[in-house]
């Protein structure tokens, strides 16, 4: 028979794999912030999903992405920046969608 401490050291391992994975986890590229962070800017070309991705709801497997998008994806490299500014589109005129 197993001891309550040793049901409490168990659950403290389970709980400290399962955070520290979430802490090592990529964070999502895209997100609804995007579409509001470009909204707030004065940004119509950026309405959906569809703005930047060629898949109308983008999963984690279905994320291709179309002109605007990967011209967003150049962008963020030719900055080195560590993540997608969409303001960026007020700064230059990139491919229509």
């Amino acid at each position: 028979m197993r001891t309550s401490s040793h049901k409490r050291v168990v659950n403290g391992l389970v709980f400290a794999v399962v955070a520290g994975s979430l802490g090592f986890a990529p964070p999502a590229r895209a997100t609804m912030d995007f579409q509001k962070k470009a909204k707030a800017a004065g940004i119509a070309a950026v309405t959906n999903c569809q703005s930047c991705h060629v898949a109308k709801m983008p999963s984690k497997e279905t994320h291709e992405l179309n002109e605007m998008g990967q011209w967003l994806l150049k962008e963020k490299d030719t900055r080195k920046a560590k993540d997608i500014d969409v303001t960026w589109l007020k700064e230059s005129t990139p491919p229509k969608k």
